[in-house]
């Protein structure tokens, strides 16, 4: 009799550690989808800067145009296209924005300072939205492989959690070293 006590024991104890982990799985699935929509709007925010900056008439010509597609290929990317097309659009801040000098004299111009100031933020909170999200990932695939979250499907049909891999360097002349004094 005490060893059918002890077996419905160790099956309650398995199932509460089962429903446990599952929770726990279903929180970082609630922490990848609170992480990826920050993400996107951080993303969502750099490329509307960047796009006002581009229609601004603040910047030549040529750097407006190159701007302007950069900004609106990633505003108007699908999501399988999307780290390309934010990656093109870090590409082209840097090459825009590659030397301080240039920074300085667009901060000269009149509502300059406003534009790089703001240019600066969303550039800076890119980086940071992308590093929340890639670790919220990175927790959640780490709990789905285990052998007992596959064996047991915990995990339900939740997709597989993808990081979001593009070039987020910002350029120099935006960041705290390289900004003009």
């Amino acid at each position: 009799m005490t060893t059918w006590i002890w077996a419905a024991a160790a099956v309650v104890l398995f199932a509460v550690y089962l429903s446990w982990t599952a929770g726990r799985l279903d929180r970082l699935h609630a922490r990848i989808d609170a992480a990826r929509a920050s993400l996107d709007a951080q993303l969502v925010r750099r490329a509307s800067v960047a796009l006002e900056l581009a229609t601004s008439s603040l910047l030549d010509p040529a750097t407006s145009i190159l701007l302007y597609e950069a900004s609106h290929a990633a505003r108007q990317a699908e999501d399988e296209h999307r780290e390309v097309a934010e990656s093109q659009l870090s590409l082209a801040l840097r090459a825009v924005f590659a030397e301080p000098e240039q920074v300085a004299a667009l901060m000269a111009a009149p509502g300059g300072e406003e534009a790089v100031k703001d240019l600066t933020a969303a550039v800076r909170r890119v980086p940071m939205a992308r590093r929340f999200h890639n670790d919220a990932v990175r927790a959640a695939r780490a709990v789905r492989e285990h052998r007992l979250v596959r064996y047991f499907r915990l995990a339900g049909r939740a997709p597989f959690p993808l990081a979001f891999e593009m070039d987020d360097e910002p350029p120099v002349a935006l960041t705290p070293h390289g900004a003009p004094a």
